[in-house]
């Protein structure tokens, strides 16, 4: 029960006032005892209030008898006996039993004070009248409405100070408060990728958009609501926590910081019937002041000194006589200007316009320009766009004319379109509004319920574009249903997880991400503590999905695996292990990937199986180095050597004439060994596929990436790159500035030293084609050969006749045995081919 106070004389018909902090029940109370008249109006702070009052009074009373009035919808119906309207566009005109203003206090805003103030003072019902709103206007309103009856309500939950928490670390079912468009939005992306998402909240939305936000909050789809101070007033959520992101917020003129009861209003959303709330800062807000904290739990606020006022009482005889009462004085005391409103200061800017005031000669003219400027400016845009709109309405109005068509339907065009960003929406939606005002207007367009349907067809459109893009920014379906469910896993309950056969992982019929071999890839979405929680939800599925996929592992077929350059083994495209190098070259070791979901001997089945592909792929590849080695093990001396090129992979770079007599040679050469000039190797393994996986062979001894070898088509590569050392060890053979492929570089090395057996011998045709040089490189590469080039002049005429002509030395240029070096020449030498032929 609620403390009354009661005047001592009677007052007739009853004006009561009805104080008292946020979930009071005062809005209930006044609609209940609206609809319980005949008739009634009731004005409300907000445009999406009065429409959230006005389904509230339809689902009562029936759609024919309840009446929406804003300054942007008009519903009105012929038998309508019950208004929802905001307090600038309650019909004071209309005769009802019942009138009530809700949020009374507010007339002590700088800014739209005055309207309220007027209704406080001039607004009454023939049989009751009330007004609701906070304690803190009690004193003022006691003294400029004498025998007002006064009846103060209670709080019915209680509501407490929480503290400071971080983001990460708010209760569900919480709203976070920012004070401005860019706080809400980075506070918001934070809530998406930490809990999963959120609703937003702000002035600037439609009611359509701003209900479809609050149903998913109140639906459950999201825990979190991101609002500005727009919450602050009737928004009847269920909500258990508010946290303040910041305490200063800019009124329109000025950043200034939130007073106590600012801060009460807001917090006061938390907790809603008998259900106690609890407020408290996040993110950077420093912590609140103990004396606000203390204020706000115990309701306890100092009065409100003064309540803004502004003439209503206007003379429109002219333009001068306007603006004088309009700038008036206030009457009596507790009453002072208020701000100059964005109507007043249309006027100003008009009244300095000659066309204007030449228009604006009468009466009807003037008021027709008053009723210009109060189109309301919700674009906020800091030009004089607003002036100009007001000007022309004006000019039209002023001749008698209503609106063009034309120019009506062009600004409609223009607003309805829902391509941009949310910033761009919300613009557009303020057009809307500005338009939707206008249309209401029926004495200023002809057809204003063709124009009026426009306006909610493009409002619609907008709102709900602007919805789809809120969510689609600030919402992750998935990860708020997984974070609920996890929380009630917490509390015991069990979570649906699965594994598709296409390795997606399936936690509460939401994807979570896939499995890659014995790996599990969350989705890249998920980070931090949901990343964590996701793969804790996703364990149990993946346990179960482990010994079926190693039973797949075992049975599938060699084309099922595949060798990467970096060693790394895949199985259908996932890797699954590595290669290290094992106990000799061709054997190199596997080691499965880590995997949490593998225990010792299922790992081992995985490395048996892996390490039998290799082997396979092993053998096959290099079966004629295998094969030579059988037919070698009969006799001895063919062991040793066989033993020697097993160990290399199938190549032992370096001269083999001083070591391998001709006898030994020819037996080897049976078995598809040859022992040539340059190294020891099986030609067979000189082909692509044997030699790519002797150079991966190699990388994995060597440890590094597996190097990409040159083209079939290339005979020679140049010397000095990174790839030099696995050339050299697959048996490539130095020459100077290239390397050379080792079958091509034995079968030039022995033409060569065939024609140059008895005596210098012409440089045959097509030589540097055949190694794929370029002229100036030429000497140098045969010099590595173990031959030199010698200049035509420098031979015997006598022997070799006279020199030619010398547009063709270059063809005739004469190739020379090499002179005997002082000492004889290394076995592991390139000369000693040479050497030896030439003995």
């Amino acid at each position: 029960m609620g403390h009354v106070t009661r005047v001592v004389h009677p007052l007739s018909p009853r004006v009561r006032a009805v104080l008292g902090p946020t979930n009071t029940g005062k809005t209930h109370l006044a609609i209940t005892r609206m609809l319980a008249h005949a008739s009634g109006v009731i004005g409300f702070p907000l445009r999406l209030l009065a429409r959230e009052n006005y389904d509230r009074m339809v689902q009562a009373k029936g759609a024919r008898h309840v009446a929406l009035i804003t300054g942007e919808e008009k519903i009105l119906p012929p038998e309508a006996r019950w208004f929802s309207c905001t307090t600038e566009a309650m019909p004071l005109d209309r005769p009802v039993e019942f009138l009530a203003v809700d949020e009374i206090q507010l007339c002590a805003d700088p800014d739209r004070g005055h309207v309220f103030t007027d209704r406080l003072l001039r607004a009454r019902g023939l049989v009751e009248t009330m007004f609701l709103g906070a304690e803190t206007i009690r004193p003022l309103i006691q003294h400029l409405v004498p025998g007002i009856e006064i009846e103060t309500r209670p709080r019915l939950s209680q509501l407490a100070y929480a503290g400071a928490a971080k983001l990460a670390k708010l209760p569900p079912r919480s709203a976070i408060v920012a004070f401005s468009a860019g706080e809400v939005y980075a506070i918001a992306e934070m809530m998406r990728r930490r809990r999963g998402g959120c609703a937003v909240v702000m002035g600037r939305l439609s009611p359509r958009t701003r209900n479809a936000q609050v149903a998913l909050y109140q639906d459950g789809e999201v825990d979190f609501l991101v609002a500005t101070d727009a919450i602050g007033m009737g928004l009847n959520m269920d909500v258990n926590h508010v946290a303040f992101a910041g305490l200063t917020k800019f009124d329109g003129h000025r950043p200034r910081a939130l007073a106590p009861p600012e801060v009460a209003q807001i917090a006061g959303r938390a907790g809603r019937g008998m259900r106690d709330g609890t407020f408290g800062v996040t993110a950077t807000c420093p912590e609140l002041p103990e004396e606000t904290v203390e204020a706000v739990e115990a309701h306890a606020f100092d009065p409100l000194e003064s309540l803004a006022w502004r003439n209503a009482e206007l003379d429109f005889t002219s333009i001068d006589g306007l603006l004088a009462t309009l700038t008036a004085p206030p009457p009596r005391p507790g009453l002072v200007p208020g701000r100059e409103a964005s109507d007043l200061e249309t006027l100003l800017a008009l009244s300095r316009d000659t066309e204007i005031r030449a228009l604006a000669r009468g009466r009807r003219e003037v008021r027709e320009l008053w009723e210009a400027c109060q189109v309301p400016d919700f674009r906020k845009i800091t030009d004089d766009s607003h002036v100009r709109l007001c000007a022309r309405i004006f000019a039209h109005r002023a001749r008698g004319e209503t609106l063009p068509e034309t120019w009506l339907d062009q600004q409609f065009a223009q607003l309805g379109s829902i391509e941009g960003d949310i910033d761009t929406l919300m613009a557009r939606l303020s057009g809307v509004r500005v338009w939707s005002y206008i249309a209401a207007r029926s004495d200023w367009i002809a057809d204003a319920a063709h124009w009026q349907g426009r306006a909610r067809a493009a409002e619609d459109r907008l709102s709900d574009a602007l919805h789809e893009r809120l969510t689609a920014r600030f919402v992750d379906r998935r990860a708020a249903h997984l974070l609920r469910r996890l929380e009630a896993a917490e509390e015991g309950e069990e979570l649906l997880s699965a594994v598709t056969r296409a390795g997606e992982v399936v936690v509460e019929g939401h994807p979570v991400g896939h499995i890659a071999g014995f790996r599990f890839l969350p989705d890249p979405g998920t980070q931090g503590a949901e990343k964590r929680l996701v793969q804790r939800a996703a364990r149990r599925a993946l346990y179960q999905e482990m010994p079926r996929r190693i039973a797949a592992l075992e049975a599938a077929p060699d084309s099922a695996f595949a060798l990467t350059a970096d060693h790394g083994i895949l199985w259908n495209g996932a890797a699954v292990a590595r290669l290290r190098p094992g106990a000799s070259f061709l054997r190199p070791a596997v080691e499965v990937a880590d995997s949490e979901f593998l225990d010792g001997p299922q790992r081992e089945r995985v490395r048996l199986r892996l390490q039998a592909w290799i082997g396979q792929q092993v053998n096959t590849a290099l079966a004629p180095l295998f094969a030579a080695e059988a037919k070698a093990e009969s006799e001895a001396a063919l062991r040793g050597v066989l033993h020697r090129l097993v160990e290399a992979g199938g190549v032992v770079p370096g001269a083999t004439d001083a070591e391998i007599p001709p006898a030994l040679r020819a037996r080897l050469r049976a078995i598809g060994v040859r022992a040539g000039r340059f190294a020891l190797a099986i030609p067979d393994l000189l082909k692509p596929r044997p030699a790519a996986w002797r150079a991966a062979l190699w990388a994995v001894r060597a440890r590094q990436p597996t190097p990409a070898l040159p083209d079939p088509g290339r005979v020679s590569v140049a010397a000095g790159t990174d790839i030099e050392p696995a050339l050299t060890a697959l048996g490539w053979v130095p020459a100077g500035p290239v390397l050379i492929r080792p079958d091509i570089a034995e079968r030039v090395a022995g033409e060569l030293a065939y024609l140059t057996r008895k005596r210098a011998a012409a440089l045959p045709p097509q030589i540097g084609s055949r190694l794929g040089l370029s002229p100036p490189m030429l000497a140098a590469v045969l010099h590595a050969l173990g031959f030199r080039l010698l200049p035509t002049r420098t031979l015997d005429a006598r022997e070799y006749g006279p020199p030619a002509p010398p547009m063709i030395a270059a063809r005739r240029r004469k190739l020379a045995p090499r002179p005997a070096r002082p000492a004889p020449p290394r076995a592991d030498s390139p000369f000693a081919a040479l050497a030896a032929l030439r003995r």
